[in-house]
C-alpha cells in the first residue's frame, strides 16, 4: 500500500510539472490570436503567482481540516478546470479569470504534497519527486508544440494537459483511502513510541487537543523560522533569475548568437533535473544540511565559471550547467529538513509560508534584476546571484545554530 501511494505521488509530481512551462511556450501564438500585447503575459503569470501565495498561506488551515489527500485532490481538480478554461478562453480577460483557480490550485498542491512527503518519506524521494516535476516541465512544451505543429492551435495544447490533470484528479480521489491508512499507521507508531517511553507512575495521559492553525504571525514567532523562509526566497531568486535572464546574459554579456542562446539555456534546466536525480542517491549517505551546503558550493562554482572567458563561450555554458546542478538539492532538502527542525506539528504551516516566500522571490527578484540590466548592465547577473547566495548561506548557518 505504501509503495502504491508513493507511485501515485510520483505520477502527481510529473503531472504537476506539465502545465508550468505552457504559457511561455504558447504565448507568442496566444498573444496574436487574442490580440494581446506580448508584455501582457506578465499579468497572467503574476495572477497565478498571487493565487499561489494565498493558497500556500492557507494550506495549514486547509490541511488540518480536510487532510493532505483531499487538499491535493481538490487543488489538482481546480488546476485541471483552469487549464480547460484556458483552452476555451475567448479573450485575455477570461485567461486572467482562469489564472485565479490555477494559482490557488498550484499553491495548495505545492504546500500539502511537499509537506506530506517531507514527513512520511526519506530525503531521496523528495529529490527524485522534484526531478519528476522537472521531467514534467520538459514534456509540457513538447505537448504544446505537438498541438501547434499539427494545426490544432494552442487551445488543444492546454486541453491535452487539462485532460491529463483530470485523469490525475480521478486517480487522487481513488487513492484517498491510501492517504488515510498512511496517516493511521504513522499515528499508531507514534502512540507505541510514547507508550514505551512513558513513566509507569505517570498515569493515563490526557487526550491531546486538536492543533490550531499557526498563521503567519505564529510561524514567524518560531525560533529559526525567519531564517528558513529567507533561505527559500533566496534560492528561488537565484533559480528564477538565472532562468529568466540566463539567455539574455549569453547574448548581451558573452556575445552568443540569439538562436544559440535560446537553445543553450536548456543546460540550466537539464542541470537541475539531472542534479535532482543524482541527489536522490547522495541523500542516502549525506544529511539534508550537508546536501544544502554541497548545493551552495556548486552554485558558487557555477557563478565563478560564468565569469571565466573560455573559448567558444564554454564558460557561460558550463557555469549555468554547474549552477543548475547546485540548485538541484537545495529546494527539496530545505523542504525535507523542515519537519526535523520544527516538528511535524509545525511543518505544514512553515512549508506553506515557504511556498509563499518562494513565489514572492519568483515574482519580485527577476524583475528587479531586469531593472538593473536595463539601467546599469546585464553583466552584473553573476554578482546579483552571488549576493543572494551569500544571504542564503548566512541564513542556513544561523538556522543550524538555532535549531541543530
Amino acid at each position: 500500500m505504501v509503495n502504491l501511494l508513493l507511485a501515485v505521488i510520483y505520477i502527481a509530481f510529473i503531472s504537476l510539472g506539465l502545465p508550468d512551462a505552457l504559457l511561455g511556450a504558447a504565448w507568442p501564438t496566444m498573444s496574436q490570436t487574442l490580440g494581446a500585447p506580448v508584455s501582457w503575459a506578465g499579468g497572467i503569470s503574476m495572477t497565478i503567482s498571487a493565487g499561489t501565495i494565498v493558497s500556500a498561506l492557507l494550506s495549514d488551515r486547509m490541511t488540518l481540516r480536510f487532510g493532505a489527500g483531499r487538499v491535493t485532490a481538490v487543488s489538482v481538480g481546480m488546476t485541471a478546470a483552469a487549464l480547460i478554461g484556458f483552452s476555451i478562453a475567448p479573450n485575455y480577460w477570461v485567461l486572467i479569470g482562469m489564472a485565479i483557480p490555477y494559482g490557488l490550485g498550484a499553491g495548495g498542491v505545492d504546500a500539502a504534497l511537499n509537506n506530506y512527503v517531507a514527513i512520511h518519506y526519506e530525503s531521496k524521494h523528495m529529490s527524485w519527486l522534484h526531478c519528476m516535476w522537472g521531467v514534467g516541465t520538459l514534456i509540457g512544451p513538447y505537448v504544446m508544440g505537438y498541438a501547434l505543429s499539427n494545426g490544432q492551435g494552442w487551445p488543444w495544447g492546454y486541453r491535452y494537459i487539462g485532460l491529463l490533470q483530470i485523469a490525475l484528479t480521478v486517480m487522487l480521489v481513488i487513492s484517498l483511502p491510501l492517504w488515510k491508512s498512511r496517516k493511521t499507521s504513522a499515528a499508531e507508531r507514534a502512540g507505541k513510541g510514547a507508550d514505551a517511553g512513558a513513566d509507569a507512575g505517570a498515569g493515563a495521559a490526557a487526550p491531546s487537543e486538536p492543533r490550531k492553525p499557526l498563521g503567519l504571525k505564529g510561524v514567524l514567532a518560531i525560533r529559526g523560522a525567519k531564517e528558513i523562509l529567507v533561505m527559500f526566497l533566496c534560492y528561488c531568486a537565484i533559480e528564477q533569475t538565472a532562468m529568466l535572464w540566463g539567455s539574455s546574459y549569453m547574448v548581451l554579456a558573452d556575445g552568443v548568437d540569439k538562436v544559440t542562446a535560446a537553445s543553450r539555456i536548456a543546460v540550466l534546466y537539464f542541470g537541475i533535473t539531472i542534479g535532482r536525480a543524482l541527489s536522490g542517491f547522495l541523500t542516502m549517505k549525506f544529511s539534508d544540511p550537508a546536501m544544502i551546503r554541497l548545493g551552495q558550493a556548486l552554485i558558487l562554482a557555477g557563478i565563478v565559471i560564468m565569469l571565466i572567458p573560455l573559448p567558444a563561450h564554454l564558460g557561460v555554458y558550463a557555469g549555468l550547467a554547474v549552477l543548475g546542478l547546485g540548485c538541484a538539492p537545495v529546494y527539496p532538502c530545505i523542504i525535507h529538513s523542515t519537519p526535523s527542525y520544527f516538528g511535524e506539528e509545525n511543518s505544514q504551516a512553515i512549508v506553506g509560508v515557504q511556498m509563499a516566500c518562494a513565489y514572492v522571490g519568483t515574482m519580485l527578484m527577476p524583475p528587479l534584476f531586469g531593472l538593473i540590466a536595463q539601467y546599469v548592465t546585464i553583466r552584473l547577473l553573476p554578482l546579483y546571484l552571488f549576493a543572494f547566495l551569500v544571504l542564503m548561506v548566512v541564513m542556513h548557518e544561523s538556522l543550524r545554530l538555532k535549531r541543530a
